[in-house]
């Protein structure tokens, strides 16, 4: 491998002991048959179980896999951010620990990517028959609400923002991650706008995706939290917290 890897795969871990092996094993398998230099990266955001122990015990013989510990819980906003920052990829992407959206469709958005885009979020909605498992209807209903209230408010123009399986080059990633500021599950239309006002280009990318019955997503109470969010996020745009100048983050043994 050269000094850096070109892929970076960001994976956040809450409790996730039940879950995490086979998460791991998937996505080791798919970067070793692909032949990507990468590294996986996976957050464990203050877990109560023993999650970290599983990581740590598995990059023992995988050395593409690394535990970053986020000082307690904070939420999957803050885990994905602290480690799309600490990626050392020309591409970083992150994938929820459930795999609703299999690790093979990353290549999809490293396409994308490869093609000018600077970021490519994937999509459950531009090709609705890619799900090969749908969400309960009452799930959909809320979700497509949360959407159409999303892109009224903050003026976006995509499908779907709340996918949790998106890709970036190193120097998008570097800048809408350190303008981050929401820490919840609202982190992702923030993310967007940041990306929209600095006039990065998104292109959204239809993926297959499965929704898993143990997700720990409440739509009204984390609905509610995240409609607050989304006027925190029109509220920074005011004061204009989402133009500051940021500079990329140096990795170890890189120069400027």
């Amino acid at each position: 491998m050269s000094q850096f890897p070109k892929y970076s795969i960001v994976i956040p871990a809450y409790n996730e002991s039940a879950r995490i092996p086979a998460t791991l094993e998937a996505v080791l398998a798919c970067v070793r048959s692909n032949g990507w230099e990468a590294e996986i990266i996976v957050v464990n955001d203050g877990s109560k179980d023993n999650t970290a122990q599983i990581v740590t015990d598995f990059a023992r013989t995988a050395p593409e896999v690394r535990l970053v510990e986020n000082p307690g819980n904070h939420g999957k906003g803050y885990s994905v951010r602290n480690g799309c920052l600490q990626a050392r990829g020309e591409y970083v992407m992150f994938t929820d620990s459930d795999l609703s959206a299999p690790i093979e469709e990353a290549d999809r958005l490293f396409a994308a990517i490869a093609g000018g885009a600077d970021i490519a979020i994937g999509s459950r909605w531009l090709e609705s028959g890619r799900q090969t498992h749908r969400q309960p209807l009452y799930r959909q209903f809320f979700g497509r609400c949360f959407n159409l209230v999303t892109r009224a408010i903050m003026g976006l123009p995509f499908a779907d923002t709340q996918c949790g399986f998106k890709a970036f080059t190193r120097n998008a990633a570097q800048t809408v991650f350190q303008l981050q500021t929401i820490e919840g599950w609202g982190f992702d239309p923030e993310i967007l706008f940041i990306a929209l006002k600095r006039g990065l280009r998104v292109q959204e990318v239809p993926v297959s995706w499965a929704h898993d019955e143990r997700t720990r997503m409440s739509y009204l109470k984390d609905g509610m939290r995240m409609l607050e969010e989304l006027l925190c996020i029109r509220w920074n745009a005011l004061l204009g917290r989402y133009s500051r100048k940021v500079s990329p983050v140096l990795r170890a043994g890189e120069s400027r």
